[in-house]
């Protein structure tokens, strides 16, 4: 077949009506919220009603080897062994992030699949959607504005102006925000203070949002949030503010799970969307237990590679929400693990045994991951490229077989929810296996003890080590008695080391970090490696350069 864009593809299907949608699981239009034809949001509530099969859903995680430039191909996975399962007759559901727009408009592009497996409608998903991310932000820098006229206004709580951890944030690719000094112009102006700003999927707001189970719940992790400290080195919170209300208002609408479909027209849930290198990585913990009250089977994702995505999911999110995966699938690509032997991206579709093997590593690492680390089964989707040799397939099958796990191959991006067929099967197999979830680490274990777990069980590492800042944050939170939440490691994606420029599997490393920060509404400790921010900047040329929208309406450009 002729290839097109994703775009094109997602133009050319012929959506379902939502309610449509929707009915497949038993669901009225009196249960849905429209934004148009092919749009909803679920009220929460529908959770507290005997609608749907109560929570007994089996639940499959995508996660994928450390992400190169030649690409993996996660979303797509997702979403098209969905479609296979759907084919197979099984009540499925798919949970899936938001895209930010920072990478839509910057380098990666959108994130709602791709080829013959995406979910749509494409172009909305990727861009304001149901504007769930312009909520978070506004409830982000509604706090920043009561934070700055508290002071302003007397500062009755003492608040540090130089120890205020609450950074402003815009869901843009902006390096220009990074630092900044605001209040300028006069005393009628505001304080004078130097200011940060974070991309949204990186604030607080956005992982609170991600793990909140209810408002009550949304509103108690929101009043927890520490925007810094006093004079005395009190922490102060938004709930001293009395900022979490408000806050709450902002998001009440955009708590709703929103519900889609893919291209052959299996329900997806699309919410929420924290980086999964500078924050937990997970779509919505209400969009998960929403599908999983509603479907049988659900398939859901976690960012970047499984040393941060799953680890995440694992440690995080499943801790949290008292979930747990009964599958795992571990997206690869030849052309990928060949990039990870040495090989340039101009050259990874030649036949390269060599270069191959010297690469697999890093896959058989989150495969040792998945099933040691965790405890959970696990299958390796390798998405086929017609460059892929028998024998480079065969290599595979083989090296993985050696750890007691199955490779299928998956053609998805090209067929769709046939093109996984074979790939569903195992992972309908996987399910049925007894499986037990074991953390990388105990909550009551030290905060250091916690990231050493991390860093020598999952990416491999001999140790860790702490800049003097990171230690000092490390005593400060334990004398509040913020050491027995999880951590959440800010980590390249691209290699298992803080170095992204180390691909394979590494050995012989240690992973430095250089600062710890505090996120107590969403309840976990960020511990900041290697060079990794929190607000990117936009590449040389930026993916905007090629989005347009004509006459009719109609946009191009978007991946």
């Amino acid at each position: 077949m002729g290839y097109k864009t994703d775009i094109e593809i997602a133009q050319e299907c012929e959506l379902k009506d939502i309610r449509e949608i929707a009915a497949k699981f038993g669901l009225k239009e009196e249960d849905l919220e429209l934004y148009g034809k092919y749009k909803a949001k679920l009220d929460y509530n529908l959770l507290n009603t005997t609608k749907g099969s109560g929570n007994k859903a089996k639940l499959i995680l995508t996660t994928a080897i450390n992400p190169t430039p030649a690409g993996e191909g996660k979303s797509t996975t997702t979403v098209g062994v969905a479609d296979a399962l759907s084919l197979l007759g099984k009540n499925t559901a798919v949970a899936l992030r938001e895209p930010s727009l920072g990478p839509v408009f910057g380098v990666k592009g959108g994130a709602a699949g791709g080829g013959y497996a995406q979910v749509v409608p494409m172009e909305d998903i990727n861009l304001h959607f149901t504007g769930d991310f312009h909520a978070i932000g506004a409830a982000n820098n509604l706090l920043a504005a009561m934070v700055d006229n508290h002071i302003y206004q007397g500062n009755e709580l003492d608040i540090d102006p130089r120890r205020i951890t609450w950074h402003r944030a815009v869901d843009m690719n902006d390096r220009q925000l990074r630092n900044a000094v605001d209040g300028l112009g006069g005393t009628s102006q505001g304080y004078v203070r130097e200011d940060h700003w974070d991309i949204t999927v990186a604030s607080e707001v956005m992982a609170v949002f991600c793990l909140a189970t209810s408002i009550t719940d949304l509103k108690e992790r929101l009043a927890r949030i520490v925007i810094g400290y006093s004079r005395s080195k009190k922490p102060i919170t938004a709930g001293d503010l009395h900022a979490e209300g408000a806050m709450a208002a902002l998001l009440k609408d955009a708590l709703k799970p929103n519900l889609v479909q893919t291209l052959e027209g299996t329900p997806a849930f699309v919410h929420g969307g924290p980086f999964a290198n500078i924050a937990h990585g997970c779509n919505s913990v209400l969009a998960t237990k929403m599908a999983m009250h509603f479907a049988d089977y659900v398939v859901t994702e976690a960012g970047f590679g499984a040393d941060l995505g799953a680890e995440k999911f694992m440690d995080i999110k499943c801790r949290l929400a008292g979930l747990k995966p009964d599958a795992v699938i571990i997206v690869a690509t030849i052309k990928a693990l060949k990039y990870n032997g040495g090989v340039p991206k101009a050259d990874v579709q030649k036949p390269n045994l060599e270069a191959l093997e010297k690469g697999l590593p890093n896959l058989l690492k989150h495969v040792e991951n998945i099933k040691n680390v965790f405890g959970i089964p696990a299958v390796v989707a390798l998405n086929k490229f017609v460059t892929d040799t028998p024998e480079e397939i065969a290599l595979v099958e083989k090296k993985c077989a050696e750890l007691g796990v199955n490779v299928k191959l998956s053609e998805v991006w090209e067929f769709g929810g046939k093109g996984g067929i074979e790939l569903a099967k195992e992972v309908v197999k996987l399910c049925e296996e007894p499986s037990e979830l074991h953390y990388a680490y105990e909550l009551d274990q030290p905060i250091e003890e916690k990231i050493e777990c991390i860093a020598k069980k999952v990416y491999g590492a001999d140790g860790v080590d702490f800049t003097d800042a990171a230690k000092k944050e490390i005593k400060n939170l334990t004398a509040l008695g913020y050491d027995n939440i999880p951590v959440c490691m800010a980590k390249t994606q691209y290699s298992l080391t803080d170095n992204e420029k180390i691909l394979g599997r590494p050995t012989g490393f240690r992973i430095t970090v250089r600062d710890i920060t505090l996120s107590a509404g969403a309840g976990f400790i960020v511990a900041l490696t290697g060079s990794i921010m929190k607000m990117p900047g936009l590449p040389k040329v930026p993916a905007a350069e090629k989005i347009d929208v004509d006459e009719s309406g109609k946009i191009t450009g978007l991946f």
